[in-house]
């Protein structure tokens, strides 16, 4: 996410936060100004952001100046009326991630800098081709989480309701609720229905971990990152400085499951690894693209392997896309889960609010990784039953040799390692 002048920019998933419900990042909405927007003022006003920033120019080859006509030839008695043809007019772009939010769904969207959440946990998103709702990915120690839900997941009921081309906002309002109390979500994997009861809880999460690792390979520090959130690259700063004063031979970087969040924080961290050249590009419908670059202040340039996996979404993408492209890190893990959009997130005059599809991005080698995600230098494939077993039930061989996708990272480091030193030495 990149804050702006006057919107908020995320990446695709980072739209979907509300299912664990995000507050405040300091967005003021003009809703607290002078006045508000008449009803069809604010269905103008939508048609209109639409109309100058959404990525794809021909509108889904659907007549966007028809649908204002449509629209605004409405009459609106109050504000419910004119989110509900504000919802039917986005839909007809066929674009799950341009969506509109009232003054609630647009107030629990927005991020908490204090990493609180409350929910269960989760990211969802809405499958473009089937309409079905698909768990991007669980976040670590939360209710979903411990409870067993998967990334990839589809969700098939919410507390009995049928969610088939269900909209995200309203999975959103579904799966919300007070903590300590329950939902049910049906959920299908690999053909099998499995029904899970999770209760909500108010969550505070860190995104980073981090610690020493002795292993075949030598000293290595691992620093697992759960999210961007907006606090992440401050202690994902904390942590490689850390694990330098410890003087590790390299580094083990733990992406699996991390859902994405904040695009502007996976620039920052990227920053952190990588000393010179291009990071991601955004391309608007113009084609113009803006590019992030290194700014030759890595804090370290040690080995580094990176472990990503199918729950590896949007900003965690164009992290360790910007460092494969690079040849600063070797991925090891399965292919990732290929999230390449970003939205403006725009405040309306009534407190509501709007996501925008403005832009798609592309790795540093013009990679886009949209619907495909990103392949691993290394593949080391897991089965759902090892994955909840590692993740769930033995978590204490999490990110040691008895973790089959950490071991063959420690494998590949090892030889890293050998060969650096080697290169040292002939010089």
């Amino acid at each position: 996410m990149v804050i702006t002048k006057s919107r908020l920019v995320l990446g695709a998933t980072a739209v979907t936060l509300s299912t664990i419900a995000v507050t405040s990042l300091g967005i003021h909405s003009r809703g607290q100004a002078l006045f508000k927007a008449s009803p069809k003022e604010l269905v103008d006003e939508v048609w209109q952001i639409v109309q100058r920033q959404y990525v794809d120019g021909t509108f889904n080859q659907v007549d966007w100046q028809a649908v204002r006509k449509e629209y605004l030839s409405k009459s609106y008695s109050n504000p419910q009326e004119a989110y509900k043809s504000i919802r039917e007019m986005l839909k007809k772009l066929e674009d799950p991630y341009t969506r509109f939010m009232d003054p609630a769904e647009f107030k629990n969207m927005q991020v908490d800098t204090s990493g609180e959440l409350t929910g269960i946990g989760i990211t969802i998103s809405q499958d473009e081709k089937t309409k079905q709702l698909v768990v991007i990915a669980p976040i670590e120690d939360t209710p979903a989480f411990k409870a067993g839900v998967l990334a990839k997941d589809i969700i098939l009921k919410i507390d009995g309701k049928n969610t088939k081309g269900m909209d995200t906002n309203q999975a959103v309002s579904l799966i919300r609720g007070e903590a300590g109390s329950k939902v049910s979500l049906t959920i299908q994997r690999n053909g099998q229905t499995k029904q899970f009861d999770i209760k909500r809880a108010r969550i505070e999460i860190h995104p980073v971990k981090f610690s020493q690792k002795k292993t075949p390979a030598g000293n290595l520090g691992y620093i697992r990152l759960n999210q961007f959130s907006a606090n992440a690259g401050k202690e994902m700063q904390t942590a490689i400085k850390d694990l330098e004063s410890k003087r590790v031979a390299g580094y083990i970087l733990d992406l699996r499951g991390n859902p994405g969040g904040l695009l502007f924080s996976s620039v920052d961290i990227a920053r952190m690894w990588l000393n010179k050249g291009t990071i991601v590009s955004t391309i608007d419908r113009q084609g113009e693209r803006e590019r992030e670059v290194a700014n030759g202040r890595a804090l370290t340039n040690k080995p580094l392997v990176i472990l990503v996996d199918k729950g590896s979404a949007s900003a965690s993408e164009i992290l360790s896309g910007a460092l494969q492209d690079n040849k600063r890190a070797t991925l090891v893990g399965t292919q990732t889960f290929g999230k390449g959009l970003v939205q403006s997130v725009r405040p309306l005059e009534d407190g509501s609010g709007l996501a925008v599809t403005i832009a798609k991005y592309h790795t540093p080698n013009d990679r886009d990784i949209n619907k495909h995600g990103i392949d691993p230098d290394v593949k080391v494939d897991l089965t759902d039953a090892q994955r909840q077993d590692l993740w769930l039930n033995e978590r204490d061989k999490l990110a040691t040799l008895k973790d089959p996708q950490f071991a063959k990272a420690v494998d590949v480091i090892g030889k890293k390692i050998a060969a650096q030193g080697a290169a040292t030495a002939e010089k």
